[in-house]
């Protein structure tokens, strides 16, 4: 396969048609948990580490995007619970232990719903985190690579998955390592997760507006905050679940 631009485009065009048609039913569903949740007066919070995080920025806090939305980071035991620094590092996502300090930093009420996202779907404090949100009760969608996490052995105790856990999960589409275009001395380049992922995020997105509006529910979404009168649209929405939503740093 050649290694360029062009193919690249094809292997990220290929991916999002292959995408759009297969999880069409995981996007349904997953739409009404979280349409479910908001009509109760709950909020979704979006959790992601190393590059998932983009998963948790598309869901909260952006531009036509719903207002009761928590994202959730390593980094909040820091900004947060007060830990050192020292603390972060590319090792903490495998840490089981951190997930019960992230959850105890977290506003959760209990009708919100958690949506997770994690290519590989094994390390120990994204396994730990939802096997902690399923144990509380709350309905709990996941976006992984299916592809990938079926060649990984999890990196938690119990030997379980991320995917093991959730109500919904959503198969992102990417091959094993993420990356679509193999290189000649081995290895490959163009990852694809997190443009799928966020497909699939916007995609649930739009489904969980249609079902409040399909109820007149007047649906809770962000304005950019550049454009005029955004702001204050914007406050006036937040100021609903005032010390619920975060937006992190």
């Amino acid at each position: 396969m050649t290694v360029s631009a062009d193919a690249y485009l094809a292997a990220v065009t290929e991916a999002i048609g292959r995408v759009s048609a297969g999880q069409r039913e995981a996007v349904t569903r997953a739409a009404d948990l979280i349409a479910d949740a908001v009509r109760a007066d709950g909020v979704v919070h979006a959790f992601g580490t190393g590059h998932s995080e983009a998963l948790a920025m598309e869901i909260a806090g952006r531009a036509g995007g719903l207002v009761p939305t928590n994202r959730i980071a390593l980094r909040d035991v820091v900004l947060r619970g007060g830990e050192s620094p020292d603390l972060l590092g590319p090792m903490l996502e495998r840490d089981p232990a951190v997930a019960h300090r992230l959850l105890d930093l977290t506003p959760v009420s209990p009708s919100d719903v958690f949506v997770l996202a994690s290519n590989s779907g094994v390390n120990g404090a994204m396994v730990e985190f939802a096997a902690l949100v399923r144990e509380r009760g709350h309905g709990l969608v996941v976006i992984t690579s299916a592809a990938h996490s079926a060649r990984m052995t999890s990196r938690h105790p119990s030997g379980r998955k991320v995917a093991d856990f959730a109500d919904v999960v959503l198969d992102n589409g990417a091959p094993y390592g993420d990356a679509t275009l193999p290189l000649p001395g081995g290895g490959a380049v163009g990852a694809v997760s997190s443009i799928t992922a966020a497909l699939l995020a916007q995609q649930i997105v739009v489904e969980v507006v249609a079902r409040l509006l399909d109820v007149g529910v007047p649906a809770p979404v962000y304005l950019s905050a550049n454009i005029p009168d955004g702001d204050a649209h914007n406050a006036a929405l937040e100021a609903r679940y005032a010390g619920r939503i975060r937006r992190g740093s």
